[in-house]
């Protein structure tokens, strides 16, 4: 049975997967699922096609006031009594993804629905940020999402504006950031993608959960993540990651493959610093079967120049090989970067992710966003890695890296709140995906 609730500028739906509400305005519109008061009667008035195609009757509705139109993506709702509702799931995540209608989404997304990323008894709600030129594209990835026909995604809402899809998220996924073109300075890419960022830190500062973690995947995500943690003061400044997930599944793959073991010998593998081609790939720390990687590989000069510059200009390889960037594989590192914070650490072994260093136990500088080992007891939250050891060859690679992300920060101080920004980069060291 379905009931459908229609007028001239807004649409309710209420189906066992998703509910949207789809609303029509000026020069836009956008795409929202909230729950629906439950009726008794429940009548399919129109599907997806527009409503000079729908060839069946007019259907007499209760309202009289009430226009039998069709705007959205769906125009249907479904009578979903409480006694067929499931008992055992858990109460619904919200999720806010920005760069919804980009390639990683496409790749990231269905494994969210699907219970891949949080568990298969954990519902979720999927908010998706677009802009105006691709918010038709992003109509697309919603319709996808309903045709799959998760069981876990309950809610999907579309829009432009982060104040409105950044309601009550409690995890944001910030993807969307321009790519760096022909001729463009970094610096420019620091100032355009952090005025990106900025205004996304302020949206979450005002409308999303207080405790909402935020995972920044758009380059460059370190001082990206850095600008978006600076305009939001009221969420605590721990909850901000960069991504770099992708660097310490490269730098394993490369690891298992010269020992001639499967990738999931590595552990304690540890990238630090920028996600650039300043990044030190740690050999150091990390083992293979339980052993120090350089007792069981013991070329020295492979790990230290072939290995750390494979890993540090993979991205970019891949774009020479395909002709594109690597979006699927960046989407599985967002999946592992969440889980790594959902569930427990293994004992004994940690995960790379750019955090905030202020009070880290390394010597880096404070106040930067900076990759460095982690465990988390599956709650969330994480706390840094202290069983480490360093030698002469780390912390120089490791001081480069952090130069880099200093000089970053005044670059863009004007983002942050910290002054007139004053850009004196060392030099254009690339992102690992840049040509």
């Amino acid at each position: 049975m379905a009931l459908a609730e229609l007028s001239p500028s807004h649409t309710k739906i209420h189906s066992p997967q998703l509910s949207y509400l789809s609303t029509c305005h000026s020069n836009h519109r956008g795409l929202s699922l909230r729950p629906l008061p439950r009726t008794q009667i429940a009548r399919v008035v129109c599907s997806v096609t527009s409503t000079q195609q729908v060839q069946s009757p007019p259907i007499q509705v209760e309202d009289s006031k009430k226009k039998p139109e069709c705007y959205g993506v769906f125009c249907l709702t479904y009578d979903l009594k409480a006694e067929d509702e499931t008992k055992s799931w858990k109460k619904l995540i919200n999720i806010a993804v920005s760069g919804a209608a980009g390639m990683i989404s496409n790749h990231l997304l269905f494994k969210l629905a699907s219970g891949e990323v949080f568990g298969p008894d954990q519902p979720i709600a999927l908010k998706l940020l677009g802009s105006e030129r691709s918010f038709q594209a992003l109509e697309g990835v919603a319709m996808e999402l309903e045709d799959s026909l998760y069981p876990l995604l309950r809610e999907v809402s579309i829009g432009i504006d982060p104040y409105d899809v950044f309601q009550d998220a409690e995890w944001a996924l910030l993807i969307g950031a321009k790519p760096r073109g022909p001729g463009m300075e970094r610096a420019d890419l620091l100032d355009i993608n952090g005025q990106i960022f900025a205004e996304q830190g302020k949206a979450l500062n005002a409308v999303a959960s207080q405790n909402v973690k935020v995972i920044v995947v758009g380059n460059p995500c370190n001082t990206n993540a850095l600008i978006c943690m600076k305009n939001a003061p009221n969420i605590p400044a721990k909850n901000f990651h960069a991504l770099t997930r992708l660097d310490e599944n490269r730098a394993k793959c490369q690891l298992a493959l010269k020992a001639g073991v499967f990738y999931d010998q590595v552990s304690n593998m540890t990238i630090w610093g920028n996600h650039s081609t300043t990044q030190v790939p740690d050999f150091l720390n990390a083992k293979i079967n339980g052993i120090p990687v350089k007792e069981v590989i013991k070329d020295t000069k492979w790990l230290e120049e072939e290995f750390t510059e494979m890993v540090q200009k993979r991205g970019g390889v891949l774009i020479q090989k395909w002709g594109r960037s690597s979006a699927a594989s960046t989407a599985v590192s967002v999946v592992d970067a969440i889980r790594s914070l959902v569930t427990p650490t293994p004992e004994g072994d940690w995960f790379s992710t750019g955090v905030y260093t202020t009070g880290n136990p390394y010597g880096i500088a404070d106040g930067l966003v900076f990759s460095m080992p982690c465990r988390s007891k599956g709650d969330g939250d994480y706390e840094l890695a202290k069983d480490v050891i360093f030698d002469d060859y780390l912390l120089k690679r490791i001081k480069k890296s952090e130069a880099e992300l200093l000089a970053e920060k005044r670059c863009v101080a004007h983002l942050t709140g910290e002054g007139i920004a004053v850009c004196d980069l060392p030099g254009d060291t690339m992102l690992p995906g840049e040509m």
